[in-house]
């Protein structure tokens, strides 16, 4: 596949998952264009269902009354003037005479002739309309006698009902003469009646159909209008959370939304004021500690000076230190020593702070410079060292230097004998199958652990060894670290690119990995010399 191929492809999966995103479900717009249409559809389906029922009845009943009314009035004048005992001729006659009105339906009569047989007369011929397509209820209801009341004048009466045949509609009627005669039947079809209506329904199912679709269209115009100020309003949210305090939104209009506009403008306007006013703070913060230290190292400086000299003095045969003053000297000279390491490392601190760090890069050995190390600080009958030569890196090897000597400072100091430091190789985090992840230069870790055998960190303090100033035990707030030694090894191993992780070993001690990536530049690290300041001190997070 090739690469325009592939681009093609990858712009056209962009496109439908763009679309996807708009039209799921738990997209407001599209629940809007949802509810809108289900509300139109709702709305149009009642209306045409009642404007059908209406019109059918209408058409239905306007159709059924002039039948029965021409029915009835035939019945009256023509089967009424037929003798009580008619004839079959005079039957048929009469039934086609009354099929002829002007609703053209079919008419049956059925009589007794002067013989005493049922005759029948009907205007559809010997296969027309006969007695078994009257229904059995209607005819038992025409033919009942009615019991004669103040209410009803009438011992028989008309009767009608609407039948389907082969899925054509058909209204019948009956009714006996009055007084004695034939008793009659009609069958009226109403198939124009039907297509009629069935065009009407049409008609109503097309107009729901387009009220859907306007519906649904609105309603995507309403989401659009609507929605359109709440995604600015979520776009300047993310702008706001990536940094962008001076964020603000247009506001136009008085309704709830530019209410909700104003209101994010003022919390963006206090949220940017408040930023500011915690920068300033921690910028003169981080220039006070700044200044203060620089302050203390002139006096220092002579004060180092003059506790040489007495440290002189004490190690000296035959000094002339009075030996009750002795003690106070060591004092002095002790505490002398650990304000100095804290001026250096509270200096230190304010150059990560203020991002003035830098780097000085070098090809280093890793372990040649764990070995001078332990060897600069006399650890070497302390420390077991496990760790091939050949492994390069290209890193700091100062600020190597102050990792390496606050880890393994800080296991011999709260941990127990022998310190064991580990040195190994592995790929980068997530560089797994990349190409190039191999090789000296091109990727991968260098990996440190420093083990103790001590008895471990409490698991409430493991969150915490990294905090500055942080004493893992309230009854020794006073020992002879500063409590930065361990944060500034994190800091070390952060502005290579890497990371310090404390934890403790199943067969008992605490253990500190320290990974580095093997090339710092090839991760983007700045190579430039800035001030480094000085070593900082051994950690005494334990």
């Amino acid at each position: 596949m090739t690469q325009e191929h592939q681009g093609g492809t990858g712009g056209w999966s962009a496109a439908r998952k763009g679309v996807w995103s708009r039209l799921r479900f738990t997209s407001l717009r599209l629940r809007l264009v949802v509810v809108f249409g289900l509300v139109a559809l709702t709305a149009a389906v009642s209306a045409s269902g009642i404007a059908y029922w209406l019109n059918r009845e209408s058409v239905l009943t306007r159709t059924q009354d002039a039948v029965l009314r021409d029915f009835e009035q035939e019945m009256r004048n023509r089967a009424g003037a037929l003798p009580e005992h008619p004839t079959q001729d005079e039957l048929q006659r009469t039934a086609g005479q009354m099929a002829n009105s002007s609703q053209r339906f079919t008419v049956l009569l059925v009589a007794e002739n002067p013989d005493g047989r049922t005759v029948y007369g009907s205007s559809g011929g010997l296969n027309g309309f006969s007695l078994r397509d009257v229904p059995v209820s209607l005819r038992e209801a025409v033919t009942e006698r009615q019991r004669i009341t103040s209410n009803n004048k009438s011992p028989h009466h008309l009767y009608w009902q609407r039948i389907i045949d082969d899925d054509t509609p058909y209204l019948v009627a009956g009714s006996m003469v009055i007084g004695g005669g034939p008793t009659g039947y009609m069958l009226k079809s109403l198939e124009p009646e039907a297509k009629d209506l069935n065009s009407l329904a049409w008609s109503l199912g097309i107009a729901t159909a387009l009220a859907l679709i306007g519906s649904a269209l609105l309603a995507h115009a309403a989401a659009t209008t609507v929605l359109k100020p709440v995604q600015r309003l979520g776009a300047a949210a993310r702008r706001l959370g990536e940094g962008k305090l001076d964020t603000r939104l247009r506001v136009s209009g008085t309704d709830e939304l530019a209410d909700l506009s104003r209101t994010f403008n003022k919390a963006a306007e206090a949220l940017e004021k408040r930023v500011a006013d915690m920068a300033g703070r921690d910028e003169a913060s981080r220039r006070f500690v700044a200044d203060m230290s620089h302050e203390l190292r002139t006096p220092l400086t002579a004060i180092t000076a003059v506790t040489e000299v007495l440290e002189e003095e004490l190690e000296s045969e035959g000094g002339g230190i009075d030996p009750m003053v002795e003690p106070a000297v060591r004092l002095v000279v002790s505490e002398t020593r650990r304000l100095n390491d804290l001026v250096e490392n509270l200096m230190e601190v304010t150059r990560f702070d203020a991002g003035t760090a830098r780097l000085v890069l070098d090809d280093v050995d890793v372990a040649d410079q764990i070995t001078a190390c332990i060897d600069a600080r006399a650890w070497l009958d302390a420390v077991d060292l496990d760790a091939e030569r050949g492994i390069h890196a290209r890193i700091d090897p100062r600020r190597l230097d102050v990792i390496l000597a606050n880890l393994i400072g800080n296991a011999l100091k709260h941990g127990g004998s022998p310190v064991r430091v580990a040195v190994r190789e592995c790929p980068a985090e997530g560089a797994e199958g990349v190409e190039g992840a191999e090789g000296a230069g091109d990727g991968g870790d260098v990996v440190i652990e420093v083990r103790d055998h001590g008895p471990g960190i409490p698991e409430e303090v493991l969150p915490h060894v990294f905090d500055r100033f942080y004493k893992a035990s309230a009854s020794r707030p006073r020992s002879e670290g500063s409590g930065l030694g361990l944060s500034i090894a994190l800091e070390n191993a952060h502005i290579h690119g890497g990371e310090i992780t404390a934890a403790n070993s199943p067969e008992g001690g605490a253990v500190f990995t320290l990974r580095l990536p093997r090339d710092v530049s090839a991760r983007g690290a700045s190579e430039k010399t800035g001030d480094n300041g000085d070593e900082g001190t051994e950690e005494d997070a334990r």
